[in-house]
């Protein structure tokens, strides 16, 4: 990262830091935290030829939320963190397709157990940036199978009072909300989904334990921030830009506001291959991760990545520690490894 855009970050971060809520800062009301909690879920049955089990997906979903928020029932852990009368987006990372991004399995748990504890079926939405990838990937059967609705950001249309200003101009492709208005070739506002800002009141992110060659990895901060605005390829192919824009995008009230639970669907973890599905480099894990904190999350994705390439005899390459430090110093998460308390539910 340049000299002028790492301090452009930090003094970003400040600002945020200053302005943001207390419900921003933390959705779940409480004091911003100086550790973060990390439940992990293992199956060793969870996956047979990587083809998820959905039986033993649902009770690993099942017993992580009981876990995380400490409730007696699957119904009251859901219902503390949204409720009946919330609309929930399941916010999934869909391009890789179905065995490599998010699992439809793992977005299906999570909508049934939505539905037990009471929410309409009409008020929960599968999204993901394009509702092409969803319906490639498997979605349409988990929205008929659950009786919830799927979503793309894009087909929904971008507000044109909710952006992200950067000083980064972009190319302007068909679909952004700038293109080609009076002339306009270029543009340095990425606006957010109509989808968000005037549909959702509450964001569950599920994103696969994959690899990115710029950002580490497709993870909780990555998946919303660049599947909820437009005019981003500015930021795509470079690490630098996008260690800036992924967590300032997070950090709108728009987004960061409404999400109240983090999860990584890491059934299998592809260590190469980005949004290509290359199970040839992947390993059956067999774990679901849950927490409130997305940073700490991300960077436990990126350290079992990592891991994964070590065991291929591969060496590492797309790790960018800032995007995790910017995303800290915005109060996002932790992303200091020795901070974070990991619990195993076997």
């Amino acid at each position: 990262m340049s000299t002028l855009l790492r301090i452009s970050v930090v003094l970003c971060g400040f600002c945020w830091a200053a302005s943001l809520s207390q419900a921003q800062l933390d959705p779940f009301g409480e004091q911003p935290p100086t550790r973060a909690r990390v439940v992990i879920v293992k199956d060793p049955q969870a996956t047979s030829a990587f083809v998820p089990r959905i039986d033993v997906v649902r009770s690993m979903v099942d017993r992580g939320i009981l876990k995380l928020t400490g409730k007696a029932d699957v119904a009251s852990a859901w219902r503390s963190c949204v409720s009946t009368q919330d609309v929930v987006g399941i916010k999934v990372y869909s391009a890789p397709g179905p065995n490599s991004g998010t699992r439809p399995a793992v977005a299906r748990a999570v909508a049934e157990g939505l539905i037990e504890a009471g929410l309409e079926k009409s008020n929960i939405i599968i999204w993901d940036r394009r509702l092409a990838d969803l319906r490639l990937a498997g979605y349409d059967a988990v929205a008929s199978a659950c009786g919830v609705r799927l979503a793309g950001a894009a087909h929904a249309g971008y507000d044109s009072n909710v952006f992200y200003d950067n000083a980064v101009f972009g190319s302007l492709v068909a679909g952004d909300l700038d293109f080609d208005q009076n002339g306009a070739k270029t543009g340095r506002k990425s606006y957010v989904s109509k989808l968000v800002t005037r549909q959702l009141t509450k964001i569950i992110i599920i994103s696969p334990l994959l690899n990115h060659n710029q950002a580490n990895l497709c993870g909780c901060l990555f998946s919303l921030s660049m599947g909820s605005v437009d005019n981003t390829l500015r930021f795509q192919s470079d690490g630098s830009r996008l260690a800036a824009a992924v967590p300032e995008i997070y950090a709108l009230p728009a987004l960061s506001d409404h999400v109240r639970l983090c999860m990584i669907d890491a059934l299998i973890g592809q260590y190469q291959g980005e949004e290509t599905s290359l199970l040839h480099y992947s390993s059956e894990l067999n774990q679901i991760w849950l927490s409130k904190d997305p940073v700490a999350l991300d960077a436990l994705g990126g350290q079992e990545l990592d891991r994964e390439r070590q065991a291929a005899n591969m060496r590492s390459f797309g790790s960018n520690p800032d995007l995790l430090s910017n995303a800290s110093l915005l109060e996002l998460g932790v992303s200091d490894l020795s901070k974070v308390r990991v619990d195993v539910v076997k």
